[in-house]
């Protein structure tokens, strides 16, 4: 599944979230040396590509620009690790000047001095050409390291960094350090933090999922872009990895059993006659629809791990039917053995809300299904305020086109 698999046309935030135009959509800027891993982290957060198989992967040779439509559109650019963008042939005003995030990776298991020396003169270009950058270390492969060597690994970058950027007179600069690895869930954590630096609504939706929290009895909140799997907001609560891994699975759990037992992949024969058994009445609609796995223990509540999921078109969250079954949204309960229950809502087809509560909260259930509704519409209030911003200011500007117009000899 890849984000070219949903079409352009559906109500979504993804296009306010963007800049004015696509031309000047958020632009994601990875660079670093050859080998250090930038199309490796590129192909599996963005195209899912597994990570055994970027071992096949060549080295990049050109720059490659990589436009990603979802949630909120941006593009990445991809920098091959042997181009001197410092030669004068090359417009740094033109490489730097609109982008939001620069990533910069770092191999850990290799002697990193020189990619230091690269990171230094790098920030320095592009910090001069456009101060709003934000600035983004990753230290990546850090899978085969120690815990004690990833610590002082970390430490020894971060201080570098520092003092050759004070002995440059760039002390204000920023730079965030992330311990990265394509191999379990800490890429996808660290590049969360960098995307939600991109979106400029993110204290109003951390607000949202307070209030959320506040009055549901809910102990962690994320907001997931379900393709990549990569969070855009959450409660201000500090982020347990733990919470967040077991978050990120539940998406591919569900993706998984809708792909399976979801109605696209019944087949219509199946599907007749199952409608044929239930007196022609369509069975994915019905309150009672849905599809129970787990070890479960007859009827007294006695579960150990009881899931509940519906499913209806294959490989995505988008048009899933509701417990209800009056709209088509994704909605999944999940209960663990240590009393933990993990509760998903599609909120559109880019982003899925999740959140982990205690078994005893969720015996009031009707009361988070409200409280999650009226969250759905609180963020339909805020782009839409939005979407009315950019329509008054391209009144404004064909206002303005016309006067000039008017008053051209």
């Amino acid at each position: 599944m890849s984000y070219s698999d949903y079409g352009d046309n559906d109500p979504i935030y993804g296009d306010d979230l963007a800049d004015e135009d696509r031309e000047s959509r958020p632009r994601l800027m990875l660079m670093g040396l050859r080998r250090s891993g930038k199309s490796s982290i590129q192909r599996v957060v963005f195209h899912k590509m597994s990570p055994t198989e970027t071992l096949f992967l060549e080295s990049t040779s050109k720059i490659n620009k990589d436009n990603i439509h979802s949630f909120i559109d941006f593009q990445v650019w991809d920098f091959p690790g042997q181009m001197d963008f410092f030669d004068p042939t090359f417009d740094t005003t033109a490489i730097f000047g609109e982008v939001g995030a620069l990533v910069f990776v770092i191999d850990s298991q290799d002697d990193y001095m020189e990619a230091l020396a690269r990171l230094h003169s790098t920030v320095v270009a592009a910090y001069r050409v456009n101060p709003n950058i934000t600035f983004e270390v990753f230290i990546h492969k850090v899978d085969g390291l120690s815990e004690d060597y990833k610590i002082d690994t970390q430490r020894d970058i971060q201080q570098t960094t520092t003092d050759e950027l004070a002995d440059a007179g760039l002390e204000n600069v920023q730079l965030a350090f992330y311990l990265t690895s394509i191999y379990d869930h800490s890429i996808f954590e660290a590049f969360s933090k960098v995307i939600q630096k991109l979106i400029p609504q993110l204290p109003t939706l951390e607000n949202l999922l307070n209030i959320l929290c506040a009055n549901s009895g809910i102990e962690k909140a994320f907001l997931f872009d379900v393709i990549s799997k990569i969070y855009i907001a959450t409660d201000s609560s500090p982020v347990d990895s733990q919470s967040y891994e077991i978050c990120s699975d539940m998406i591919d759990v569900i993706i998984d059993i809708s792909s399976i037992y979801g109605r696209a992949a019944i087949g219509a024969k199946s599907q007749a006659y199952l409608e044929d058994q239930e007196g022609h009445e369509d069975w994915s609609h019905r309150p009672d629809s849905e599809s129970r796995s787990g070890d479960y223990e007859g009827s007294n509540g006695d579960t150990h791990s009881q899931a509940l999921a519906t499913g209806s078109r294959a490989g995505s969250l988008s048009n899933l039917p509701t417990q209800s079954g009056g709209n088509h949204e994704a909605f999944s309960v999940i209960k663990m053995g240590n009393g933990t229950v993990l509760y998903l809502r599609e909120v559109n087809k880019y982003l899925a809300l999740i959140c982990l509560l205690r078994a005893e909260t969720f015996e009031k259930q009707g009361l988070i299904d409200y409280n999650v509704h009226c969250f759905k519409e609180a963020m339909d209030q805020v782009f839409e305020l939005k979407r009315a911003e950019r329509n008054r200011r391209e009144m404004e500007a064909n206002q303005q086109q016309q006067i000039t117009g008017m008053y051209d000899p």
